[in-house]
């Protein structure tokens, strides 16, 4: 891709991932427009650069998105309305954005006739899984508001694929952790138990912390994109985690080695929404486009909790 494309767009790229994903495009030599309404995301989570066009804009607003679209040849859609919690108490906004949303980039897309369309989904499709590990064919039972839309988001970007011969990734992504994830009340588990402990502040469980998570550094969903981008014939959705778990009171354990500090637990009940158990097959991305996971949990970690702690004095 790096020798062919000229301009790319990605939709939520001042946010977590999407911070991430500019970072490495701008890397590679290729010039990156991205377009977030800053909701989430912090225009200082960009480096400066000549080669980086910043458009503060809404995946819902028909000209923002069409004027963002115009002459890219990829388009990265990550901007979204994210996680099972928030979907719960603000559904309809979910969905405006999460379909309605991604409408208005596929329309955008077809139009400018863009040539690749990496979609950013989620493992919260499948709901609570049936068998372990979970492959790609599992059926789809999401649990949430948020896993339906993602699902939809899903459904949608593949039927405009096979109608207007648009090349279309959906990438499926599990629990992903690292550098620019800050801590909110929506956020991840990850995020959340480190700012907590470097703030000496108790952790709370839900439940009795032996559900699983497949978590996947953001640098590995960085190369999953890059790579579904550059892969030719390949269209579908794919699973993007790490391939292993660990239960959540192992993933305590490891931030109390890693940080050297000793936070207080407290177990609160389970949350609506929530999975028992979580496990990425990722063979059919292997296959597809060369998709291997390599940052390890605990360097994972040590490298978020050395990003966190500058947060944290900051």
């Amino acid at each position: 891709m790096s020798g062919s494309v000229r301009t790319v767009l990605v939709t939520g790229g001042a946010g977590f991932i999407g911070s991430n994903l500019v970072a490495a495009l701008l890397n590679r030599g290729d010039r990156v427009r991205v377009l977030d309404n800053l909701f989430s995301g912090r225009r200082e989570n960009l480096p400066a650069s000549e080669r980086l066009d910043f458009v503060t804009g809404d995946i819902r607003d028909e000209h923002a998105v069409r004027a963002a679209v115009a002459g890219c040849d990829v388009v990265f859609h990550l901007a979204a309305s994210v996680g099972n919690k928030r979907s719960i108490d603000a559904p309809v906004e979910d969905a405006e954005i999460n379909v309605i949303g991604t409408i208005r980039i596929l329309e955008a897309s077809r139009a400018s006739k863009v040539r690749r369309l990496v979609v950013s989904s989620s493992a919260g499709v499948f709901g609570e899984l049936k068998t372990i590990p979970i492959h790609e064919d599992h059926p789809v039972e999401p649990d949430s508001p948020y896993g339906c839309t993602k699902l939809c988001e899903e459904k949608l970007s593949l039927a405009y694929g096979k109608l207007y011969g648009l090349d279309v990734v959906c990438l499926r992504y599990f629990n992903v952790f690292g550098r620019n994830q800050r801590f909110d009340a929506y956020g991840n588990v990850i995020p959340i138990f480190v700012f907590q402990t470097l703030r000496k502040l108790a952790l709370t469980v839900h439940g009795d912390g032996e559900q699983t998570r497949d978590f996947i550094h953001v640098s590995d969903v960085v190369q999953a994109n890059l790579r579904a981008a550059e892969s030719q014939g390949v269209s579908g959705a794919f699973n993007i985690g790490s391939g292993t778990c660990i239960t959540i009171n192992r993933l305590i354990g490891m931030i109390r080695e890693v940080s050297g500090l000793d936070p207080v637990v407290q177990h609160g009940p389970s949350r609506p929404g929530d999975v028992r158990e979580s496990l990425a097959d990722v063979s059919a991305a292997r296959r597809a486009f060369a998709f291997e996971p390599g940052m390890g949990m605990r360097d994972g970690l040590a490298d978020y909790l050395a990003w966190a702690r500058t947060e944290v004095a900051g």
